[in-house]
């Protein structure tokens, strides 16, 4: 269960918090908003890990659009086409609609 004190509550008792954080993350507020999370080393690594890195595609240049463009997907991933066309049809009906 999450817990949320303040940081003045921290501030006074921050081994206590410290070893909570290890269980659950402490929500820490300041002026009544949360502000800042206290959470586990191993919580931290593993969200960390999950970060990816994302880049606009207009900073694309004409090479790598070309090569978006003239790529082809995996005959084992067919099903996923039809998901998508699933969705496409849901949209269209959706702005028909």
């Amino acid at each position: 269960m999450t817990t949320t004190v303040t940081a003045a509550a921290v501030s006074k008792n921050f081994g206590a918090y410290q070893d909570a954080a290890v269980r659950d993350p402490v929500i820490i507020t300041k002026n009544g908003r949360p502000r800042t999370v206290l959470l586990a080393y191993e919580d931290f690594v593993r969200l960390s890990k999950r970060d990816r890195r994302v880049e606009l595609t207009a900073e694309l240049s004409a090479d790598e659009i070309a090569a978006v463009e003239a790529s082809e997907m995996d005959p084992d991933l067919d099903h996923l086409n039809e998901e998508l066309n699933g969705t496409k049809s849901l949209t269209a009906k959706n702005a028909a609609g």
